[in-house]
C-alpha cells in the first residue's frame, strides 16, 4: 500500500475536509456526518481498482488497535460531557439497558447466527456479543451536549451513559465466547466449572476492579488538576485527556480487569470533581475533535471496504440482510421496551431510546480482538465479519436518517 501513499494522504484530506465544512453540508441535506464519509469511502473503493483489496481477515491487528484507540478516545468523551449526578432514579434507564436489553440481544442473535448462518456455538456468542453495545463513537451524535451546557434530557442521557459503559460489559460475553472455542478447539465440552470459572473472573472480577480503578484514577487526577481553588488552571487539556485514558486503561489492564469500563468511569469521576469548572469544556472540546479526525479516517476505510467488496467475489446473501434488519428493527427495539418497561417514561422516550441502537466502531474492536486469538475457524470469520458490517452499514444510514425525528418526537423535559 505504500505505493498509494499520495492517494491516500489526498483521501485523508478530503476525509477532513468533509468534516470540516459539514456543518454547512446538513443544512441543505438531511444526512449525518458518518453518512457522509462512508458513502465518500464507498465511492473511492469502487472506482480505485489499483488499491489492494483492504481484507479485514489480514488486517486483524491493524483493525483492533486503530479501533481501540478510537473507542477510548469516544469513552473519555461520553464520561466528561455527562451533567447527570449518580442518583439512582437518574441511572435506572441506563442499568436496564445494561442489564436486561443487552442480554436479550446478545441471545437473540447468538440463537440467528447458529441456526441461520450455521455458526459454532462459539461464534454465534461472539456475534450477539459484539453487536449488542450501543457504540459510543457512533453514537454521538445523539448524545448529551458539552459540559454544563443546559439540561439534560432522559433519552440523550440514557444513550450516553449506556454507550459509555455497556463496551465494557460486553466484554465478558466476548470472552464466553472465546473461552468455549478454545475448549471445542481442545476437545474439551463446556462445563459447569468453565462457565463458573468464567462468571466469577471474566464477570465479578474484572468489572468490579474496572470500577475501582476508574474512581481511583479520576479522583486522584482530578485532585491534581483542580489542587488550586481559582477557576483557571494552567494545565494542558490535551495532556490531561491522553494521560486520564492511557492511566486508567494500563491500570486497569495491568490487573487484569476491564480498561473501557475504567476509561469511561473514571471519566466521569473526574467530571463530578469540581463538575462546574469550565475546565471540563477544554476537556470536552479536545476530546471531541481527536474522536472526530480518528472516526474519519475509519470511516473512510471502511466504506472503501464495502466499495471493493462490489467488485469482489464475496457472496451476499439475503439472510444476511434480513438478519440485519430484523437486529435493528425488531431485536434491538423489542429489547429496549421490555428493559424500561415500568419505568416512569413517556412512551416516546422509550421508544426513541430503544431504537437508537447504534452499531458500528466498537463493534469493529470486539470482532477483531476476538478473531485475533486464532481460535475461530476462517469459515466463522468470514460470516462474522459480513454480518458485522452489514449491520453496521445498515445502521449508520438507517439511524442517521431517523435519529433526529426519533429524538424530535420526545417530549422536552431535560434535567441536571
Amino acid at each position: 500500500m505504500i505505493e498509494n501513499y499520495n492517494y491516500i494522504l489526498l483521501i485523508g484530506g478530503v476525509a477532513f475536509l468533509l468534516g470540516a465544512i459539514f456543518p454547512i453540508i446538513s443544512k441543505r441535506v438531511p444526512i449525518s456526518l458518518p453518512m457522509l464519509q462512508v458513502g465518500f469511502g464507498m465511492i473511492v473503493g469502487y472506482f480505485w481498482l489499483t488499491l489492494s483489496f483492504l481484507n479485514p481477515l489480514d488486517n486483524g491487528l491493524l483493525i483492533e488497535k486503530v479501533t481501540e484507540i478510537v473507542v477510548l478516545v469516544s469513552l473519555v468523551g461520553a464520561g466528561i460531557k455527562i451533567d447527570t449526578e449518580l442518583a439512582w432514579d437518574l441511572w435506572r434507564p441506563t442499568l436496564r439497558l445494561l442489564l436486561v436489553t443487552m442480554p436479550i440481544c446478545i441471545f437473540a442473535m447468538a440463537v440467528l447466527g447458529y441456526y441461520t448462518f450455521g455458526l459454532t456455538i462459539g461464534a454465534a456468542i461472539l456475534l450477539g456479543a459484539v453487536l449488542a453495545p450501543t457504540d459510543p463513537v457512533l453514537a454521538s451524535s445523539i448524545q448529551v451536549g458539552p459540559p454544563n451546557s443546559g439540561g439534560e434530557d432522559t433519552p440523550r442521557f440514557t444513550l450516553t451513559s449506556e454507550a459509555g459503559l455497556n463496551d465494557g460489559l460486553a466484554f465478558p460475553f466476548v470472552y464466553l465466547a472465546i473461552n468455549i472455542a478454545e475448549a471445542y478447539n481442545d476437545g474439551q465440552r463446556i462445563t459447569g466449572d468453565l462457565l463458573w470459572s468464567w462468571f466469577t473472573y471474566e464477570v465479578l472480577w474484572k468489572i468490579l476492579a474496572g470500577v475501582v480503578v476508574g474512581i481511583l484514577v479520576g479522583k486522584l487526577l482530578a485532585k491534581v488538576v483542580f489542587s488550586k481553588p481559582s477557576n483557571e488552571t494552567n494545565i494542558s487539556q490535551g495532556y490531561t485527556v491522553i494521560a486520564l485514558t492511557l492511566l486508567s486503561y494500563g491500570a486497569a489492564e495491568y490487573v487484569h480487569s476491564y480498561g473501557f469500563i475504567a476509561v469511561f468511569i473514571a471519566a466521569f469521576a473526574f467530571r463530578r470533581s469540581e463538575h462546574e469548572h469550565s475546565y471540563h469544556q477544554k476537556l470536552h472540546d479536545f476530546a471531541e475533535q481527536s474522536e472526530g479526525l480518528l472516526m474519519s479516517v475509519i470511516l473512510v476505510a471502511f466504506g472503501m471496504l464495502i466499495g471493493q467488496w462490489l467488485h469482489s467475489d464475496i457472496e451476499l446473501t439475503w439472510s444476511v440482510y434480513l438478519v440485519s434488519l430484523a437486529f435493528l428493527f425488531f431485536i434491538r427495539p423489542i429489547g429496549g421496551v421490555i428493559g424500561l418497561t415500568g419505568l416512569n417514561m413517556h412512551h416516546t422516550e422509550k421508544y426513541a431510546i430503544s431504537a437508537l441502537g447504534i452499531r458500528g466502531i466498537g463493534t469493529l474492536y470486539y470482532l477483531s480482538y476476538a478473531l485475533n486469538k486464532d481460535l475461530f475457524s476462517e469459515a466463522d470469520a468470514t460470516k462474522l465479519w459480513i454480518v458485522c458490517i452489514i449491520v453496521i452499514l445498515i445502521s449508520i444510514f438507517i439511524h442517521g436518517l431517523s435519529a433526529p425525528s426519533l429524538l424530535n418526537m420526545t417530549p422536552d423535559k431535560s434535567r441536571r
